[in-house]
């Protein structure tokens, strides 16, 4: 190649590169201002920050020292607050036993609150189930033949737009802003999460067992249930205990706005704005730390044993590092 040939070359490299550094400075500069017009449009201050800082520092330091006054019905009645609390409970295992149906407590007494909890996220699952089942069988194109099958996988699309903590909103009419309609807002949730799910495996299914079900001169149905669900029972059962994990961690944020459990124990307490109140809390908070690790841990064993080709299960730090996905809190992962 000629020296000429090299240096148009090598000046058009240098022109391209050239061409990508300005574009990056431009890209970063335009992500810069967007970002400093959208704290502006908020009415985000440095000054507001700096003054507020310290007032924040000391609403954390609070939440330093958990007070477990609140853990059972008999630490709370009898005041043994601080770690006391949880230490006397703990000795006491029969206090724990009593508090666990003590439903009336469920928004004051911290045992009370993880059942309630745990059975909002249990039951709202188990009521979509089915629902999710029929719909994510019949959105299968193997299934329902096409464009029909759209209707279903439609339905399900529009259930997943809606996110629980408006489907909650949507039912306060039939019970109010309770653990009811928690229920219920986790039971539509779970039809267009848990049915989309069951579609997209029922896509993989391999079609020998299909056509040897067919040849032997079964209907329709018997060739869905003998020839494709056979094929996933095991799937499903494993994206099932996974969307109840993801359910109990709804089930967590729904308490926020009223609908019971550890969520709105923990919302009262911050709203009482006491040094106390903040130390509650924060018992409170590991609660919810030590319900959802373990509901994932043992969702995450049960799956490897039930999914095929899946054998790594979830360990205690990625079960931890999962209390920082806020998909996982408002139910919007799928994967």
């Amino acid at each position: 190649m000629a020296s000429s040939d090299i240096k148009r070359v090598k000046d058009r490299i240098e022109r391209k590169q050239r061409r990508r550094r300005i574009l990056g400075a431009l890209g970063i500069f335009f992500v810069a201002g967007a970002t400093a017009l959208g704290m502006r449009y908020v009415g985000f201050t440095v000054a507001e920050l700096i003054r507020q800082f310290p007032i924040w520092l000391s609403f954390v330091a609070e939440f330093l020292n958990p007070d477990f006054v609140d853990f059972t019905l008999a630490s709370k009645s009898q005041g043994v607050s601080g770690l006391d609390g949880l230490w006397y409970s703990l000795t006491h295992p029969s206090t724990i036993v009593e508090s666990a149906g003590a439903t009336q407590s469920s928004g004051s007494v911290l045992v009370a609150a993880a059942v309630m909890t745990i059975i909002v996220g249990f039951t709202g699952t188990v009521l979509g189930f089915p629902l999710a089942l029929l719909l994510g069988v019949l959105g299968s194109e193997r299934v329902t033949p096409f464009p029909f099958n759209f209707i279903f996988r439609g339905t399900m699309s529009t259930i997943r737009a809606v996110p629980s903590l408006v489907w909650i909103l949507i039912y306060i009419p039939l019970f109010g802003i309770s653990p009811k309609s928690a229920i219920f807002a986790i039971a539509t949730d779970t039809i267009g999460n848990l049915g989309r799910l069951f579609t997209d495996e029922l896509e993989e299914i391999n079609d020998g067992p299909i056509e040897a079900i067919s040849s032997t001169g079964a209907n329709r149905p018997q060739t869905v249930i003998f020839g494709m669900l056979s094929q996933v029972s095991s799937s499903f059962i494993a994206w099932t205990m996974y969307v109840l994990e993801i359910n109990t961690r709804i089930a967590i944020s729904l308490g926020v706005v009223g609908a019971g459990g550890l969520g709105q124990y923990i919302s009262l307490k911050i709203q009482f704005g006491t040094p106390d109140a903040y130390a509650q809390a924060a018992a409170g908070l590991l609660m919810v730390v030590l319900i959802v690790i373990s509901v994932e841990l043992l969702s995450s064993r049960i799956r490897a044993r039930l999914r095929p080709g899946e054998t790594q299960e979830t360990s205690f730090f990625d079960a931890v590092k999962g209390l920082f996905d806020a998909d996982k809190w408002t139910g919007r992962s799928s994967d």
